[in-house]
């Protein structure tokens, strides 16, 4: 929650349930729109071609950067593995933690790397879930970065079990534990 957010529920509003979801929304919209203007100047510079989605999940703002057909120029944007996109996501975060002052969870996507990441590693937890079913033990996972864990342990526990994260950054992996 945000400080704002935050006040107004300890003032006792009315509805502090709605007011702070509404709260929420208008403050994620905001991040996209404040991303959106950075990272259009970001095409700009660079000379790329794309256009900007923006969406709210959850408690986090979803920014999306998609080429028009088959455009693989904005692959480098992503970079191996996706190693360029998430420096191209703490900067827009920076941006936009520079005109709101506060942290940004922000999510970005570029060229559709990020959803087909999020399927692949979706089905590499429900495949570790089912593994330790099978077996009985504990399954580990290669290192992953913080999203790629959220996806796995989001996959773990719709298939009803539990996993944890082990291991320091960069080697820090997802264990899936055996029911």
């Amino acid at each position: 929650m945000t400080e704002g957010t935050t006040s107004a529920v300890d003032a006792g509003s009315a509805a502090p349930a709605e007011e702070s979801a509404d709260t929420l929304v208008a403050r994620l919209e905001q991040e996209g729109d404040i991303a959106a203007d950075y990272l259009e100047g970001l095409l700009d510079i660079a000379d790329l071609d794309g256009d900007i989605d923006m969406d709210v999940e959850g408690d986090r703002a979803l920014v999306s950067i998609v080429g028009e057909g088959n455009d693989r120029t904005l692959q480098r944007l992503v970079g191996q593995d996706g190693e360029v996109l998430e420096a191209l996501q703490e900067l827009t975060r920076l941006a936009v933690h520079r005109e709101t002052g506060e942290r940004s969870r922000l999510m970005l996507d570029i060229a559709g790397f990020r959803a087909r990441k999020r399927e692949e590693l979706a089905e590499l937890g429900a495949k570790a879930a089912e593994q330790a079913q099978q077996t009985g033990e504990s399954v580990k996972l290669r290192p992953m970065t913080p999203f790629e864990r959220k996806v796995v342990h989001d996959a773990v526990a719709a298939a009803g079990l539990r996993s944890e994260s082990e291991g320091e950054e960069p080697q820090r992996c997802v264990v899936v534990l055996a029911g």
